[in-house]
């Protein structure tokens, strides 16, 4: 659906869905350009840390019925503290407002969880970071950096 009309991604249904048996496949195949490989780790070894993390929530990103891409949440509620761990949308389904979508179904979520006042992630300072796209979403430098990547937060309120 690349290039696809404002008017088409407007009936597209954006959905955060579980990573089963029956997905598991899909999400594993799906992968950025390679210019982007610097900036996000790959689907399968994002799955590999969510099944010996107990603060993972790891999603797959559906365009209707269409697996698009892949969003891993690290939830810590009794601080709380939440972040956007990993999130990455295919290349075959970039640049149709996909990402967009999914994150605001990312930040409708974390809004339901307990004591949530913001959203964190971090990017690998880099040209062609995703930056502008997290700043056009309201996310803001924090100032502060983990482990040589910058941090970003939305606040909730």
């Amino acid at each position: 659906m690349l290039g696809a009309s404002p008017s088409t991604l407007a009936m597209t249904e954006i959905t955060l869905r579980e990573v089963t048996k029956d997905n598991l496949r899909a999400v594993l195949r799906l992968s950025v350009t390679e210019d982007q490989r610097q900036f996000v780790a790959p689907n399968p070894v994002s799955l590999s840390q969510a099944y010996v993390s107990l603060d993972a929530w790891p999603r797959a990103i559906y365009a209707d019925d269409q697996p698009v891409g892949f969003v891993m949440l690290s939830l810590e509620p009794e601080k709380p503290e939440y972040w956007v761990w990993r999130f990455m949308i295919g290349a075959d389904h970039q640049r149709n407002g996909h990402g967009r979508g999914a994150m605001h179904a990312v930040v409708e979520h974390v809004r339901t969880l307990p004591g949530a006042t913001e959203l964190k992630l971090s990017f690998v300072p880099a040209a062609n970071s995703p930056q502008p796209f997290y700043e056009s979403l309201g996310f803001e430098l924090t100032g502060e950096e983990e482990e040589g990547e910058k941090v970003m937060r939305l606040a909730l309120g």
